[in-house]
């Protein structure tokens, strides 16, 4: 009986760190928006993908998704 419990106790450990790994994923997946001309002000540039969306590629590389 005891080492039932503890299985139940890793089990439920696990399935508690396994949500919470996937809410941090999905709340990182969320990536602010910038508009258009922000995007510009800070030097980046504004290219449309098809099927993609349109995004903000800025001098150092990274894409924002832009509103």
């Amino acid at each position: 009986m005891r080492i039932r419990r503890l299985l139940g106790l890793a089990l439920a450990t696990a399935t508690l760190a396994g949500a919470s790994a996937l809410g941090a994923a999905t709340a990182q997946a969320a990536a602010p928006t910038i508009t258009s001309a922000e995007c510009t002000d800070q030097g980046g540039t504004v290219a449309s993908q098809p099927y993609g969306g349109t995004w903000c590629v800025l001098p150092d590389g990274t894409k924002v998704a832009v509103s």
